[in-house]
């Protein structure tokens, strides 16, 4: 079961002015599913993402960048479960573009206008019949008040859909940010199988938009990990239809900027952290702290190699606090003139090593009290510069095994 998460209530995801949403079920892998979404975006939108750095990164997100380069502007996402058309060649380009043509016909469109979207299944065609004989289905289905129903469209080994919204006022104009991704397995940076589309009602530029979502991802999507695999699907967009009345916000100078960006950002961590809380098996969601590093990247490497360690993550499945492995970790991560000496870790409140071995106040009940716990904090000190990062992960169950050992089935 997915650790403190439970389904968002409908009535909190607020509608955002100049999105319509359409759902139906293509029966892609299993009869009567929701696993076809349709957003619909005002004329004017402005729309900029990020996809995976998997060098065997999906047809979708080849055509994304692909439109998203072009001069029409997008006006409409298609987003399928079931299948993630990766590995599929110039076939699965071909079934791409076909789904791409038949919603721009749908909706008077021209098909680079439309940004498609896959996850699911590697390596297996795309069923784009399916999914074509669909769109008139999720087009009629099209609202603005539609997000949670958007949610479960998009999940695949999800137990729980993840979506939030926020409000944020700019120069006294209230606007809307609202939310969903799905993720659950195969999570981890560069993206995090994840998929993530945020949307707003403020006037954005291109330019300050994307410096907005490279910022919030780096803050978020980029900070988690389940099982240290990353996707050849993984794709978050940031929408702003900017159909309120309000001037353009331009750039980071704007002071309208840093409230928009931390409202965005604000929302993308509580998204990314439901995407652990819900991590295949998980029944641990740990928050690894890295303080006093010389840089933040510094930081980041020792928090993943801790994070993704299968022995650390079945340690805390157990509630054994066998916590010479998370030393381990931190000794391999690649930080060549590390100074174990001056190296702290605490579980939670209690300190666990100093000066180079056990700590001489440690007791083993303590760890275990601490790591009997759902939520449990590992802040590691390096003492060797300023710079600090965190990163979210999950333990390792049996479920873990089985999910994925039945993944296809």
């Amino acid at each position: 079961m997915p650790v403190k998460l439970s389904a968002p209530d409908p009535a909190s995801l607020l509608p955002v002015p100049g999105v319509e949403l359409g759902i139906a079920s293509a029966g892609i892998k299993k009869p009567g599913r929701k696993d076809v979404l349709v957003m619909r975006l005002a004329p004017e939108s402005e729309v900029v993402g990020v996809f995976t750095q998997n060098r065997f990164c999906a047809a979708p997100v080849t055509l994304c960048r692909e439109h998203l380069h072009g001069e029409s502007g997008i006006r409409a996402l298609l987003v399928n479960t079931g299948n993630a058309n990766a590995g599929t060649g110039e076939d699965g380009l071909m079934r791409a573009r076909e789904t791409c043509a038949a919603l721009a016909r749908q909706l008077a469109l021209k098909p680079q206008q439309v940004l498609p979207f896959s996850t699911g299944v590697i390596l297996e065609p795309l069923p784009h019949d399916k999914i074509i004989a669909a769109l008139p289905a999720a087009s009629a289905d099209l609202r603005p008040d539609n997000w949670a129903s958007a949610a479960e469209a998009i999940m695949t080994t999800d137990i729980v859909p993840k979506a939030a919204s926020r409000k944020v006022t700019l120069d006294g104009v209230e606007f809307v940010v609202t939310g969903i991704a799905k993720g659950s397995g195969m999570i981890h940076p560069n993206m995090a199988t994840m998929l993530a589309f945020v949307a707003t009602d403020a006037p954005v530029s291109c330019e300050a938009l994307e410096a907005i979502l490279r910022y919030a991802v780096n803050k978020s999507f980029n900070c988690i990990t389940v099982d240290g695999d990353t996707s050849t699907n993984d794709s978050c967009l940031l929408i702003a239809t900017g159909v309120t009345q309000a001037p353009v916000l331009m750039d980071d100078g704007d002071p309208r900027f840093v409230p928009l960006r931390d409202a965005v950002t604000d929302l993308m961590i509580e998204l990314a952290q439901a995407i652990v809380r819900d991590g295949e098996g998980a029944t641990k969601f740990m928050t690894v702290r890295v303080e006093g590093g010389r840089s933040e990247a510094e930081c980041r490497q020792v928090a993943y190699a801790v994070a993704k360690s299968p022995l650390v993550k079945t340690a805390f499945f157990a509630s054994d606090p066998n916590l010479g492995r998370i030393l381990a970790a931190i000794g391999y991560a690649g930080i060549n003139d590390l100074d174990v000496g001056k190296i702290k870790l605490y579980l939670g409140d209690v300190v666990v090593a100093e000066n180079g071995g056990r700590a001489a106040s440690y007791r083993d009940e303590d760890g275990r009290r601490v790591m009997a716990e759902s939520d449990i904090l590992v802040r590691i000190e390096l003492n060797r510069g300023p710079a600090a990062a965190t990163v979210w992960t999950c333990d390792f169950s049996y479920d873990y095994v089985k999910i994925n050992a039945e993944y296809r089935t």
